[in-house]
Formats: C-alpha cells, sequence, structure tokens
C-alpha cells in the first residue's frame, strides 16, 4: 500500500548543514520547531540563476516548506522569516558549534520545541554581543537537558545530600557528584555548580568549572565522537599563538 504524500507549508525552521548533491542541488540537515531535525533534498539551489541560494543559509531564521514519503522529503519552497542583524564573524565558530551539537545529539524526527526555543535565543545572544563563554555554557546544560542527560547540579550523587557552595566535587559520569576536598586534581567548587543550576555564571572559576563539567557530559553523550568545530578552534588558537 502506497503511502499518502506528507506536505508541510511554512514551518519554522534552520538549516544545520548542507551538502551537495549531483549538480545543481543540495542535502539540507535541517531543524525545525514542529518537526525536529529533519533532511530535505533541495533541487536546483545552486548555480547562478538558483533563486533559493541566498536564502538558504544557517543562522537565519526561515519558513521552509516541503513534501514527500520516508526519511528525506523534496524542498518546496522557503523563505527568511522576518530581519535578524547580521552575526559577528568572530561569533561564526561558536554558531557552527552549536549546530555540530544539535547535528549529533538530537534524534531525526523527535519535536523538541524547546531545543528549537534556546538555539533561536542562543544566536540572539550571540548576535547581540552577550558574552560568548557563559551563552555556550547555558546552551549546553539546556541540551543536555532536553535530550534526556540533564545534570543533578543540586545534590550529591550517592548520599543525596545538598551541594554546598563551600565544597568541592568531582563528576562521574552516569553516576554523578561525587565530594572531594579542594586540594584535589580537577575538583568542581560547589559555588560553581550551584551558580550554573541557576544560570548565572559571573566568575572566571565559574565559567571554567562549567566548561569542564560540561564537556565531560558532553563527551559521556558523543560516546567517542569528536566535534570538528572543537577541532578548527583549537588550531586557530595554536595559530594565533605561534
Amino acid at each position: 500500500m502506497t503511502r499518502n504524500v506528507r506536505r508541510v507549508q511554512l514551518a519554522p525552521a534552520y538549516i544545520l548543514h548542507h551538502r551537495p548533491y549531483r549538480d545543481t542541488s543540495r542535502i539540507l540537515e535541517v531543524l525545525t520547531r514542529d518537526h525536529g531535525r529533519i533532511t530535505l533534498f533541495a533541487r536546483g539551489v545552486r548555480g547562478p540563476k538558483a533563486k533559493l541560494a541566498s536564502i538558504l543559509q544557517p543562522f537565519h531564521l526561515l519558513l521552509l516548506s516541503w513534501s514527500g514519503r520516508g526519511e528525506a522529503a523534496q524542498l518546496a519552497g522557503a523563505e527568511v522569516a522576518g530581519q535578524a542583524a547580521v552575526l559577528p564573524a568572530n561569533r561564526l565558530m561558536a554558531s557552527f558549534y552549536l549546530n555540530e551539537l544539535l547535528l549529533k545529539l538530537t534524534t531525526r524526527h523527535d519535536p523538541v520545541p524547546a531545543v528549537f526555543e534556546d538555539y533561536h535565543a542562543t544566536l540572539e545572544d550571540l548576535r547581540g554581543g552577550r558574552a560568548l563563554e557563559p551563552t555556550l555554557r547555558i546552551f549546553e546544560k539546556r541540551l543536555l537537558d532536553a535530550v534526556g542527560y540533564g545534570l543533578d547540579l543540586a545534590s550529591e550523587a550517592q548520599s543525596g545530600r545538598p551541594i554546598e557552595a563551600g565544597g568541592y566535587y568531582h563528576f562521574r559520569p552516569a553516576q554523578g557528584l561525587i565530594p572531594t576536598v579542594a586540594q584535589a586534581p580537577g575538583a568542581l567548587a560547589g559555588r560553581s555548580l550551584l551558580s550554573l543550576g541557576i544560570e548565572r555564571l559571573e566568575t572566571q572559576r565559574e565559567l571554567e568549572d562549567s566548561r569542564r563539567l560540561l564537556q565531560a557530559a558532553l563527551a559521556q553523550c558523543l560516546e567517542g565522537r569528536e566535534l570538528s568545530t572543537r577541532e578548527v578552534a583549537r588550531a586557530v588558537a595554536r595559530r594565533e599563538k605561534s
């Protein structure tokens, strides 16, 4: 029995990644608010006469229409959803990092509107000049929550005792936060954990502890898969120091 063709009109979406397909087409990886992450075939969008080439760009909120059966549908139309400020050049790498996290941690066809809204808000923060490090850490924290790997930042893993601002802890993947001493290598300050829990990172110690904690939690979710944006960022940093 032939399945009915599914048609979607003007769905809010962002392009996370695209790659060439045949001579004039592209395959798009798209994050939508109401349909989750999907793959679309966009025919005839490459070349000097392609009308949609300037529209199908990352980091712009779009309204996409598509139709088809199965896993990958055909793009039927696209338009920009209003005007947005230009993303500063020094925020592009961070924005591609967000896209890579979404590509590797979200599941196709699993709508999670909160992820879409957090991504949209984070891009707006990056455009608006908000401090980079706390913006990225809060996005990472919220994404882990949304995909089912949320961190318990309020209590110890084994005893259930509340995290103390003056205490120190180690993070053990698949377990949680374990009390330790201030002198222990890699110790995380309780104050930093509580600050991350309320999404208010202000001091350098809070930012550094949050970065190390979230990096470890993300590594567990990624199961050994490398993030190419991190490699590029490290290469750029090495080149700037040389």
